[in-house]
C-alpha cells in the first residue's frame, strides 16, 4: 500500500533500493553521502532479509565488493561522496568492461561549495569517460522513483549506472509517495558470460568495442526516459536545458510555469533529439546545471551546436559554488538581456542566508590535546613540518593550534611526510587518524618501513569514525597489530592515552621518536567525546 514518507534524499534513494529488492549496501562515509548507508543500516527489512549493510574499509573496496555481489546476480548499491570516486576510479572505470549482473548503483555525492571536501569536482565527467549511464534526481521522489529504475536500467543493459546526488538533494527533507512493500530479491545467479569478468587484453577489446555500441542504446534508453522530458513554451527567444536540482530552482522562479521551452535533464547520455529540437525552435539557449559546466561542454563540442548558448563558460551562471534560485534568476535575466532586454518573472520570495558556524574541534576532544603536546614539543626543533590528513583533526590547521601545514587527501600525511623525509626534511611529522589510516594509510606506512624513514608518523585514535558522525572505523583493537605486521619496530611503536594530565608524557614520547633517527609511530588514543556520551546514554538506559 502507497503511503507518503518525510525523507532526505539520502534516504529516499535508500528506501527506493530497499524496495527494489536490494541485497547489499557497500560504503565509506563522506559528506554527504553517510546518510544512505545508515538508512539501509536502521531499516527492519536489512536484519529480515540479511542485506548486507557494513562499511567498507575504503571506497575502491566498497566498489569491488559491490561488483562481486553483481557478480553472483544481486542487486547492490554502493555509495560515497564525490572525492570517494577518486579512490574507486580503478573498479569503476573498468566495471564498464566487465559489466554488471545484477543491478548495481554507483551512488556519488557531489558537494558543490564544498561543504565539507577539498573540491567542487562533478562525477559525471567519470561516467562520461567510463561511457556508463547515469542518473540525476531533480528532487527526493526522483531519488527514490530513480533507484528501482537504475536497477532495471542496469539489468537490461548488463552494465553498472552511476547515480549522482548533490548536498542540497542529499540534505534536505521533502514528502516522498513510497510503495510500502519491497520486491523479492533476486535469485542467486552467475553472469551468462563470466568471460567477459576477465579482463586480459583480448576480452577487454572485445568488451570496449561492445560498450562503444551499447552507448548508442544508452542514448536511445535517454531519449524515452521517464525522467527527461521536453516542455513547450510560448516565448521562444529563449530556449532553456537544465538538468537535476536545478529544475527545481527553476520551477521556484516561475511557479506558474516557465514562459520558455524547457528540456529536463536527468539520465545521461544526453537526449540528443530533444536537444537539437530545442535549438531549432529558439533563438538561444541557456543551460542551467548544478556542478560543472557539462551539459555545456558537451553542447560546443561533441553536438557541434553553433548557435548562441549561455550559461557558466559564457558567465550568466556562476561557476562556482551551489546554484541558488537567486543565481538562476539572476542568470536567465541577464541572458535575456543580453538577447532582447526582456525580463524574466520575479520570484514571489527572496533566499534567507544563515549565517555559517566556523567548525572547531569539540571541547573535550582527545585531538586537541594532541595538537597540545605536539606544538609544545616542535618548539624545540628548528623548522619541522606536520603534514596533515581528511579527519576531525584537520581541524588543527585553525586557531588556536595552527598545527599542521598540509592536508591534501585521503592517506597522504604519512606519503607527504615520507617524501618531505627523503628530501631531508626534519622533523618530518605526519598526523592520521584510525579510520583515514585503515582507509589509505597503510600502503603508505609499508613504503616508509621498507625505508626505515626518518619520520614520526601519530595516528590519533578516537576508536571511531568522528567526522562524518561516528560511524565504525575498520582498524578499533587492532591498530597495533597492524602496524607491527608491516614491519614497524616494536620498539618504536608506542602508544599514549591523550588526556590533559598526560601533556608532559605526550611530549617526552614525541620528543624521544622525533629524535630517533628512522621510523616512529605513536598511536595516541582517546574515544571521541560525542561517541562516548552515546555510549554512556545507551549503557544508563539499559541499566
Amino acid at each position: 500500500m502507497k503511503t507518503k514518507r518525510l525523507l532526505l534524499g539520502d534516504e529516499a534513494l535508500a528506501l527506493g533500493a530497499i524496495e527494489a529488492g536490494l541485497s547489499g549496501a557497500y560504503a565509506y562515509p563522506g559528506t554527504p553521502s553517510t546518510e544512505i548507508l545508515e538508512y539501509v543500516q536502521s531499516h527492519p527489512l536489512t536484519s529480515q532479509r540479511n542485506i548486507h549493510s557494513h562499511w567498507s574499509s575504503n571506497e575502491k573496496t566498497a566498489m569491488e565488493e559491490a561488483l562481486g555481489m553483481s557478480f553472483c546476480g544481486k542487486r547492490a548499491i554502493v555509495s560515497m561522496k564525490h572525492v570517494g570516486l577518486n579512490v574507486a576510479a580503478d573498479p569503476f572505470v573498468n566495471s564498464g568492461m566487465t559489466g554488471a549482473n545484477g543491478g548495481l548503483i554507483v551512488i556519488s555525492a557531489d558537494d558543490p561549495s564544498m561543504h565539507s571536501s577539498q573540491n567542487e569536482q562533478d562525477s559525471r565527467f567519470y561516467a562520461d569517460f567510463a561511457m556508463l549511464p547515469t542518473l540525476e534526481p531533480s528532487n527526493q521522489q526522483e531519488a527514490y522513483d530513480m533507484a528501482g529504475y537504475a536497477f532495471s536500467l542496469s539489468e537490461r543493459h548488463a552494465i553498472p549506472v552511476l547515480l549522482r546526488m548533490v548536498t542540497r538533494l542529499s540534505h534536505s527533507r521533502a514528502n516522498v509517495e513510497t510503495a510500502g512493500e519491497a520486491q523479492p530479491q533476486n535469485e542467486f545467479h552467475y553472469p551468462a558470460n563470466p568471460r567477459q569478468w576477465v579482463l586480459m587484453p583480448a576480452v577487454s577489446r572485445e568488451r570496449n568495442r561492445r560498450l562503444v555500441e551499447d552507448f548508442k542504446l544508452f542514448e536511445k534508453e535517454s531519449e524515452k526516459s521517464p525522467f527527461n522530458f521536453y516542455k513547450e513554451g510560448s516565448d521562444k527567444s529563449l530556449g532553456i536545458v537544465v538538468s537535476g536540482i536545478a529544475y527545481n530552482y527553476l520551477n521556484e522562479i516561475y511557479p506558474d510555469g516557465c514562459p520558455y521551452p524547457v528540456v529536463k535533464i536527468s539520465q545521461y547520455p544526453l537526449p540528443v533529439d530533444m536537444i537539437n529540437r530545442l535549438f531549432d525552435e529558439c533563438e538561444a539557449v541557456m543551460v542551467i546545471e548544478e556542478g560543472q559546466p557539462f551539459i555545456e561542454k558537451k553542447l560546443r563540442g561533441d553536438l557541434n551546436r553553433t548557435g548562441r548558448i549561455f550559461g557558466k563558460l559564457t558567465g550568466e551562471i556562476v561557476r562556482t559554488g551551489e546554484l541558488t534560485p537567486d543565481e538562476v534568476k539572476k542568470g536567465i535575466l541577464n541572458a535575456m538581456a543580453e538577447r532582447s532586454g526582456l525580463v524574466a518573472t520575479e520570484p514571489k520570495g527572496e533566499s534567507k542566508v544563515v549565517m555559517p558556524r566556523p567548525p572547531a574541534l569539540c571541547q573535550g576532544c582527545g585531538h586537541r590535546d594532541v595538537y597540545h603536546a605536539l606544538n609544545d614539543v616542535l618548539k624545540e626543533f628548528e623548522s619541522p613540518r606536520v603534514f596533515g590528513d581528511i579527519g576531525c583533526y584537520t581541524l588543527g590547521f585553525l586557531s588556536p593550534f595552527n598545527a599542521i601545514d598540509s592536508c591534501v587527501d585521503m592517506g597522504a600525511s604519512i606519503t607527504m611526510a615520507k617524501g618531505a623525509a627523503d628530501a631531508g626534511q626534519h622533523p618530518s611529522v605526519a598526523i592520521i587518524g584510525d579510520s583515514t589510516f585503515t582507509h589509505s594509510g597503510m600502503t603508505g606506512l609499508l613504503d616508509a618501513v621498507n625505508e626505515d624513514s626518518d619520520m614520526m608518523v601519530i595516528i590519533s585514535d578516537n576508536l571511531t569514525t568522528g567526522m562524518t558522525g561516528g560511524q565504525d572505523s575498520q582498524g578499533t583493537g587492532k591498530l597495533e597489530e597492524i602496524c607491527l605486521g608491516l614491519g614497524v619496530k616494536p620498539e618504536h611503536l608506542r602508544t599514549i592515552d591523550s588526556l590533559p594530565k598526560n601533556h608532559d608524557e605526550m611530549m617526552r614520547v614525541f620528543r624521544e621518536e622525533i629524535e630517533h633517527k628512522g621510523l616512529s609511530v605513536v598511536i595516541s588514543r582517546r574515544e571521541c567525546i560525542q561517541t562516548a556520551r552515546r555510549h554512556a546514554a545507551a549503557k544508563a538506559k539499559k541499566a
